[in-house]
């Protein structure tokens, strides 16, 4: 498929496909009229980048990430750990997200043993 129906599958803009490719994350092939030429396996990686994004990992990381993928299976030890780091450092956010709906939590608390004291 071409670029249009691409990024119609994938919801990313044409310009965001064009800027992967250029950054290493996203290796379309090329007709013989040189216009990429995108597969379904070519949705799979974008969605898998599109999560990877989601969970907060930067450009850089994704982009050695790719770069091992295109690699091959060789470097799925060096992936793991791309992962494992990501990992940690989502488990550091829950952490704190928790820590300040406990905060919250405990101030509602409060907030609502005033409101009963305060009732006739």
């Amino acid at each position: 498929m071409q670029i249009g129906e691409f990024s119609r599958k994938t919801d990313l803009t044409i310009d965001t496909l064009r800027y992967y490719e250029e950054v290493g994350l996203l290796r379309p092939t090329r007709t013989t009229g040189n216009r990429r030429q995108y597969c379904a396996a070519d949705i799979d990686w974008v969605n898998f980048l599109k999560r990877l994004k989601k969970t907060g990992m930067s450009i850089l990381h994704m982009q050695r990430y790719a770069q091992l993928r295109y690699a091959g299976n060789q470097t799925i030890p060096e992936r793991l750990t791309l992962l494992q780091e990501q990992e940690t450092q989502l488990n550091a956010v829950m952490a704190a997200t928790q820590a300040n709906l406990d905060f919250l939590h405990q101030k509602m608390t409060i907030y609502h043993k005033i409101q009963k004291s305060s009732r006739p």
